[in-house]
């Protein structure tokens, strides 16, 4: 992560938020940024996500206030807990578990190839998260690893709720004009109609990144959308024969253009990855023929 951004504040500008004393940057982006936190009575630490209020614009401000009010109703065991929220001379800030062992994307770095059987624990994790989510009525759509936290005992946590929105409400901003969202944006979500399985979707293109050691699309975010859109992903096997069928199978059914043709639910695609990555073994018929004939030799004497 480079240490330079203009929106940054200097060094010394921010040191205390609430019970928080702010440590060191841990992530930056254009509208907000997260500190490590250490509570000054507990001395717990915490990763503190402050608004970046000298540039935000009062639209960030109604986002960064829906995300701490949906990620605190949201409890899950893979999902980032909320531990607290406040306004101190007009910055607002979030206060959520420590990390220690940062994200995804710093395990697996961008377009590594690994293997299913490494990273499925951490997607099945992802996609309990998920479906607990969509059960709840609520979409994540910006599903990517960056957003998927290690705790310490290296479990998944998702976080970034900030374009996360309700099934029942209009989405305004499907890719939030960012090209690392776009390269995990369902064609629904491109058009402004995100569902459920754009979520699915987005976890497909990670699974598809992993096994192909590259992303299925490239270029600039008009390029990568239009290919979302449009294009179909070159099939796993052709890039990658050694992957079973059945693994390809299921990650191009999670990529299909249509929502209708992807897996009814997040759960349904983690049960058919697992069948496929560990397929329970079947009977020859060598033992079964000769199971039979001892049965009729049974029954002849």
């Amino acid at each position: 992560m480079s240490t330079q951004n203009q929106y940054f504040p200097e060094p010394g500008t921010l040191e205390q938020l609430g019970s928080y004393h702010l440590l060191r940057p841990l992530r930056r982006g254009g509208y907000a940024t997260i500190y490590l936190g250490e509570h000054q009575y507990l001395h717990t630490l915490g990763a503190v996500k402050v608004l970046n209020t000298w540039f935000a614009t009062g639209r960030d401000t109604q986002r960064f206030l829906a995300e701490a009010t949906l990620q605190a109703r949201l409890r899950h065991p893979h999902i980032v807990r909320v531990l607290d929220f406040g306004v101190e001379e007009r910055i607002p800030f979030l206060v959520m578990e420590y990390a220690p062992h940062g994200t995804l994307q710093d395990r697996f770095p961008q377009q590594s190839q690994v293997a299913l059987d490494v990273v499925l624990p951490y997607v099945l994790q992802l996609g309990a998260a998920l479906q607990y989510m969509h059960d709840n009525g609520v979409l994540h759509c910006d599903v990517k690893p960056q957003n998927v936290l290690l705790g310490p005992q290296e479990e998944v946590w998702l976080c970034d709720f900030g374009i996360a929105t309700s099934v029942l409400k209009h989405y305004q901003e499907a890719t939030d004009g960012s090209n690392g969202t776009a390269l995990y944006a369902a064609p629904e979500q491109i058009r402004g109609r995100p569902e459920p399985a754009s979520d699915q979707y987005a976890l497909g293109i990670m699974l598809y990144t992993w096994l192909c050691g590259h992303f299925p699309f490239s270029g600039s975010t008009t390029q990568v959308c239009h290919q979302h859109l449009y294009i179909l992903p070159e099939p796993i096997r052709v890039l990658m024969p050694e992957v079973p069928k059945a693994i390809e199978r299921v990650v191009m059914r999670a990529l299909a253009k249509e929502p209708a043709r992807r897996f009814p639910d997040i759960t349904a695609f983690m049960k058919a990855l697992q069948q496929a990555a560990h397929p329970r073994p079947t009977l020859s018929r060598g033992p079964l023929k000769w199971v039979r004939s001892l049965l009729n030799a049974k029954h002849t004497s």
